[in-house]
């Protein structure tokens, strides 16, 4: 009976791992497209959450009526201000890992 417990446990544990690391559609993982959400890349359009108090940006489908920006460059270290060029910064300051400017275009 504790085999068949430890194989079935076993086994349910590494569906879930698999489910997560590979989807059967062979897309990304949910931990991935979490990620992707609310890291957006250099390119990538975003709606900006709370923009006047703690701004946080989420990556929207650039045909969406909900893209405000495109995410333009990443200056690394602190303080850092984005260019003429950028409409819009978010500074983000980390407790453990380097802090860093994000900047966006207006749309």
């Amino acid at each position: 009976m504790f085999v068949l417990a430890a194989v079935l446990i076993g086994g349910v544990g590494w569906w879930v791992y698999d489910h997560n690391r590979t989807p059967a559609d062979g897309g990304p993982s949910k931990a991935e497209v979490e990620d992707r959400k609310n890291n957006p890349r250099e390119g990538d359009c975003v709606k900006i959450h709370d923009p006047e108090g703690s701004p946080r940006p989420e990556t929207v489908d650039c045909d969406s009526p909900e893209a405000e920006y495109r995410r333009g460059e990443k200056l690394d270290g602190s303080g850092q201000e984005c260019g003429p060029s950028y409409d819009y910064g978010i500074q983000f300051r980390q407790r453990r890992g380097s802090n860093y400017t994000l900047c966006f275009t207006k749309i």
